[in-house]
């Protein structure tokens, strides 16, 4: 049951977004338990965004939510890879994107809870 959202300034083509789909949807396999075939995304662009006070580069917030938790190790490779991601398809330098995770045990689908 894991989500992710982007928050982005750049400006999101199909492409991109389908290379964000289909590479997010590979990582999240790093994350013990958790696929693409219970994964869903939101991706937003062009978001007036700032950082440093500066909104002129490219920059992104990212939230990845999951049923239960994981270790700090998972979460530490998890960044390295979506630090890679979003550099790759959206040009985000590692230094001008935030990565927050949540895990929850309170997590509903389907009309009930887990």
């Amino acid at each position: 049951m894991p989500f992710i959202s982007t928050k982005t300034n750049v400006t999101i083509s199909k492409e991109k977004e389908t290379q964000l789909k289909e590479r997010l949807g590979q990582a999240i396999s790093i994350i013990p338990g958790k696929s693409e075939s219970w994964l869903m995304l939101a991706i937003e662009g062009d978001i007036p965004m700032y950082f440093r006070g500066d909104g002129s580069e490219p920059t992104a917030f990212i939230e990845v939510k999951i049923y239960g938790s994981a270790s700090s190790d998972v979460y530490d490779k998890m960044t390295q890879e979506l630090t890679g991601i979003y550099g790759d398809v959206l040009g985000v330098a590692p230094d001008h994107m935030y990565i927050r995770y949540f895990g929850s045990d309170d997590w509903g689908w389907n009309g009930n809870n887990f």
